[in-house]
């Protein structure tokens, strides 16, 4: 049962942070909280700047490599332009950087809304990649929107953060993250020094900038570029945490807008790791009883929830101790082993990739958990990756304040394990991901409060592994009163428009469409 393509960027489009790579409260470079105050000649070049729209190349290979994006339906084409962005803010008139954009326009133009804007998370998605593999499922919003999506200021094709070769990412990938002695816990620390000196090297004084209060100045940018009064947007997983930021910074600019996947705003680096660690023990548990609901039709031994998982552990610790062969002459590690799990668990539509990959690595075949490991990873099956998890630590290192050492990352595993046997290890040293990073993080969590803004639509579902339930109630409460209307898919994945539900697709689309404010509490299955 091979991975498509198609299914592969799927794959990418989110996230986790099983293997965020690395982030010292030493450098001098300081992280950019600061509002522009540059000349308005050099604010006026900018939004006043025209786009250069042409036919869509191929991706790069920091955005995943591939083909050049297929027409759409009816033949419209993709158009894609670079919107030029000051590098920092506090100094527009200085140096820029240019941020890819992808567009296809609106069918209706006598009707046309706007731009609706897509972030499809991360942080570290390229939303040029994104948008067109998606595109069919927001082929209702394109009646009257102009479909946009862009790389964020150090993904893919917009400036990108690069890391390591690929040779060492192979390397670096398959480490045990889950040290079980003092030899590879400093193996561990000099990995992650070496990858963080590799990015700092990259990007040079381009990586204090990163982070996501930049990204949503940007965002407010490309409004005005487009010619919107007001930004009307989707934001996916990490989406929706650039959209609370952006509503925080120019609440009288949100359009109508829709958080799915939500991201809890009130979690710092601790708190965000605990939570993913139980969303994805959730979604494994549930994986393991629709498995004990088939019987013998599932490959997996056991007759019960406890005794697959058991099953799991127990593979687990013995590619602790000894990998098997993989793809070509890479072997299947623990680690990405991990990882393959995690990233079949974000759709249901991937349980029969992580059934057969289980059952296939059990008999000592690991090459569809590597598979699925390497999605993650932005691998492809050329061997070269995309920048995806480099971002990711950049803008989650600059973003977050907290530098845990591994050492108090690993006095926190206890409350990790209780809350995943089998994701708890990899989430609790997590922790010390930003450990070596050179650039100072900038809050504990991110303030999102809103007042003023119009409402936004805050999708939770319920069996969400990567951004848990919870997270939408909180935001909802974040944004203040009159702006968070939340709206609860009762279902499995990550997401919830692309989850096949009619309501809260229509109920989407009602607001987005027509404007219809649906009911706080509304409730789909």
């Amino acid at each position: 049962m091979p991975i498509s393509a198609a299914q592969r960027a799927a794959l990418l489009t989110a996230t986790t942070v099983l293997l965020a790579a690395g982030c010292s409260d030493g450098g001098d470079q300081a992280a950019d909280p600061v509002t522009p105050s540059g000349s308005a000649t050099g604010l006026s070049a900018l939004t006043s700047q025209k786009l250069a729209w042409a036919p869509c190349p191929p991706p790069s290979a920091a955005e995943g490599g591939g083909p050049a994006p297929s027409p759409l339906p009816g033949g419209a084409t993709w158009e894609c332009s670079f919107l030029q962005v000051p590098l920092d803010w506090a100094e527009p008139e200085g140096e820029t950087i240019e941020l890819a954009l992808i567009r296809a326009k609106a069918r209706d133009s006598a009707r046309r809304i706007g731009s609706l804007v897509f972030n499809f998370g991360g942080p570290g998605g390229s939303g040029v990649t994104a948008l067109p593999g998606f595109a069919t499922d927001y082929e209702s919003l394109r009646s009257r929107y102009d479909l946009v999506s862009f790389d964020p200021r150090g993904v893919g094709r917009s400036d990108p953060v690069e890391c390591a070769t690929d040779k060492e990412l192979d390397a670096y990938y398959a480490l045990d993250f889950t040290p079980d002695d003092t030899a590879e816990e400093r193996t561990l620390s000099d990995a992650q020094k070496r990858y963080a000196r590799g990015c700092e090297r990259d990007a040079g004084a381009a990586l204090p900038h990163v982070g996501t209060e930049n990204a949503a100045r940007d965002m407010d940018l490309m409004r005005q570029v487009l010619g919107d009064a007001k930004l009307h947007y989707f934001g996916i997983s990490y989406g929706t945490e650039l959209g609370g930021v952006y509503a925080h910074m120019f609440p009288k600019n949100v359009g109508r807008a829709v958080f799915d996947a939500v991201v809890d705003p009130d979690a710092g680096v601790e708190d965000g790791a605990l939570g993913q660690a139980r969303g994805f023990q959730l979604a494994l548990d549930n994986f393991a009883q629709d498995c004990v609901d088939r019987g013998d039709a599932c490959a997996l031994p056991g007759s019960s929830v406890s005794e697959i998982e058991a099953g799991i552990t127990d593979l687990l610790a013995q590619l602790d101790k000894k990998p098997i062969p993989g793809i070509g002459d890479r072997k299947l590690t623990q680690t990405q082993a991990t990882n393959g799990i995690a990233q079949a668990l974000y759709s249901k539509e991937f349980w029969p990739y992580l059934e057969q990959g289980l059952d296939a690595a059990d008999g000592g075949d690991g090459a569809l958990l590597l598979s699925l490991s390497d999605a993650m990873n932005g691998r492809s099956q050329d061997g070269s990756y995309s920048n995806i998890q480099a971002a990711n630590a950049a803008i989650n290192c600059v973003d977050f304040k907290e530098r845990y050492t591994l050492g108090q990352a690993k006095e926190r595993l206890g409350q990790f394990r209780e809350a995943s046997p089998v994701f708890g290890d990899f989430m609790g040293w997590s922790l010390a991901s930003c450990s070596q990073w050179p650039v100072p993080g900038l809050w504990e969590h991110p303030d999102v409060s809103a007042p003023g803004a119009a409402p936004i639509l805050v999708v939770g579902n319920t069996g969400d592994p990567a951004t848990p339930y919870e997270g939408a109630r909180s935001m909802v409460n974040a944004l203040g009163k009159g702006v968070g209307v939340e709206v609860t898919y009762e279902g499995e994945g990550h997401g919830a428009y692309n989850g096949g539900s009619k309501c809260v697709k229509k109920t989407v689309d009602d607001y987005l469409l027509a404007g219809k404010v649906p009911a706080s509490g509304t409730v789909c299955k």
